[in-house]
């Protein structure tokens, strides 16, 4: 009489995943061929994943901040890394190759989008702001709407900003100042006596038709004050921001591109005169 032995069978691994719309926010090597791949879901907030090859030359154009991909994730348990395949849906940056004003607002979106959102909890609403200002096709628009887009943010994290009235019962048709302290607007008459202690509110925040690189800058020095105190306080992306309070890299660097630009502006009306 002959006496089988079998092997139990194993189950198939069983594996999580999902599919989702996303904006590549980094990519960063790991191994010799890999990269870690940040991206913002419209479902699964700030993910990361493992992409292979994502260090080769089929994969670079893909992986650049701002990029619009279809994602797949797949791992074996929810807690693991996990790994991407991804689809490129809209090359962001490959539109503006020309134009390094729009390459730094990209740049800097993406960084502050990553050092302010904790992971993988769904914000479709930060998802759909973002979208809609890497979808831009005016030029000229997007410095402005980037200063906009950085106040939504802050609003949607709880920090928000109030540009209704004036916080000391001034005339709320004539805004001029943002407290440093309350984030609340100060009118003209108002915030006069305290001018150096206070941010000066653009116009365009309120409507007004024109601005120039003075206006950006000023409204991007506002947003850093109020980002550096509240959001990057607890950095969620501590890699971006080594010491608290600090902005991202990409940031600091396009505030200082507008800051440039007015001193250019500044030297060149000087000559002028």
């Amino acid at each position: 009489m002959e006496i089988e032995f079998t092997q139990p069978q194993q189950p198939a691994p069983s594996f999580m995943e999902w599919t989702d719309e996303a904006i590549v926010l980094a990519a960063r090597p790991h191994g010799e061929n890999a990269a870690v791949v940040t991206l913002l879901t419209a479902a699964h907030g700030r993910h990361a994943g493992l992409v292979h090859g994502g260090q080769g030359r089929a994969a670079r154009p893909v992986l650049q901040p701002g990029n619009r991909v279809q994602a797949q994730w797949r791992a074996r348990t929810t807690d693991q890394l996990g790994t991407y395949t991804l689809d490129l849906a809209m090359a962001t940056g490959a539109l503006w190759l020309d134009a390094p004003e729009i390459i730094a607002l990209i740049s800097s979106a993406c960084a502050v989008t990553e050092a302010s959102l904790p992971e993988r909890q769904p914000m479709p609403g930060i998802y759909a702001g973002l979208a809609t200002l890497l979808a831009l096709r005016d030029a000229d628009l997007w410095a402005p709407v980037y200063v906009k887009w950085e106040m939504n943010l802050l609003q949607a994290l709880g920090y928000g900003l109030d540009l209704t009235q004036c916080a000391a019962g001034g005339d709320a048709d004539n805004l001029a100042y943002i407290s440093p302290r309350t984030g609340r607007a100060v009118s003209r008459e108002v915030g006069a006596p305290y001018h150096d202690k206070l941010f000066p509110l653009p116009a365009f925040l309120l409507g007004g038709g024109a601005w120039d690189a003075e206006d950006i800058a000023q409204g991007l020095d506002m947003t850093a004050h109020f980002l550096s105190r509240h959001v990057f306080a607890n950095p969620q992306a501590r890699y971006l921001i080594p010491q608290d309070g600090d902005l991202p890299l990409a940031r600091q660097r396009l505030a200082g591109f507008y800051r440039k630009a007015t001193e250019t502006n500044d030297n060149t009306a000087a000559e002028v005169a």
